[in-house]
């Protein structure tokens, strides 16, 4: 009987093949191997990528379970979680009072690789976010935004909660739709205006503007465009304001299971969800 780990189903055989390239490889580490078994079984994500972090995360899964044997760890301790603590950089700055039609400009930047502009977004989302920094895996993007130069709200976007029902039955979602169908629902993971800054209708604008900037980055950088956004805000701590302002949907509330999770029971505070579809026939491509 095939298991489901991430978004594929593996069955005897399947992971029969696996245990057989590995046992091929004794002296390969885990990270050429994913290599090898991504490249084995074609395991490519949408932009043809080989899907080399998934299948990390299930050969340890498979292992777990009793099912495979991995090579053991080159790592000789376990990695720490990147700690970004509070520099000069991004200490309080004077207050942003203004309607955002008296702002500068606005504009997004991508945020690039893991060079300085990196550490700078991660440490304002660690410092000034109430989720605090959390690594994101697997495609993403991440979004500075700016009046003119200075720097006035932070957002990211990543892969798509696993399962959700509310979104399935707004999509019209049935269970194999979904799953091969996801990659084209997108998760805005963290959106945080700077706390001097204080501008009426800013925040709506900007989700405005990331949710026509975003198809256009995403299949630049993946080879395709999402159709489907989605966000969660835990209640009551926010009412969404900012989201229904800027014509996204509420939907439903989530169990509290966590985006990944895959245990029954709530883990997590619930949180309402919020849809935008990114293109008007997004039912169609979602069925297809």
């Amino acid at each position: 009987m095939a298991k489901q780990y991430g978004v594929r189903d593996f069955s005897p055989a399947l992971v029969q093949r696996i245990a057989e390239i590995i046992e091929r490889h004794p002296g390969m580490k885990r990270t050429p191997l994913s290599r090898r078994i991504c490249e084995a079984l074609d395991w490519r994500g949408a932009g043809g990528q080989l899907c080399e972090m998934a299948c990390r995360v299930t050969m340890l899964r498979l292992q777990a379970d009793g099912l495979i044997q991995l090579p053991p760890s080159q790592i000789r301790q376990p990695r720490q979680r990147a700690c970004f603590a509070p520099t000069a950089r991004t200490d309080p700055q004077p207050a942003i009072t203004v309607a955002v039609h008296e702002l500068a400009p606005l504009h997004l930047r991508i945020v690039q690789g893991r060079g300085d502009d990196s550490r700078l977004w991660n440490e304002f989302m660690a410092r000034y976010h109430y989720l605090g920094y959390t690594p994101m895996s697997g495609q993403q993007l991440r979004y500075g935004v700016y009046a003119g130069e200075q720097l006035v709200a932070l957002l990211s976007f990543a892969a798509a909660a696993w399962k959700l029902a509310d979104r399935e039955r707004y999509v019209g979602w049935t269970d194999a739709q979904r799953r091969s169908r996801l990659h084209r629902v997108v998760n805005n993971t963290r959106f945080l205006i700077l706390p001097w800054v204080h501008s009426p209708g800013l925040a709506s604008k900007v989700l405005g503007m990331a949710a026509r900037r975003l198809p256009q980055d995403w299949q630049q950088r993946y080879g395709f465009a999402p159709v489907l956004l989605e966000t969660f805000v835990e209640s009551p701590r926010h009412k969404g304001t900012c989201y229904r302002a800027a014509n996204w949907q509420l939907v439903g509330r989530t169990t509290g299971r966590g985006k990944t999770s895959t245990a029954h029971a709530a883990q997590l505070p619930a949180k309402d969800v919020w849809l935008y579809p990114l293109r008007q026939d997004f039912r169609r491509v979602l069925a297809e």
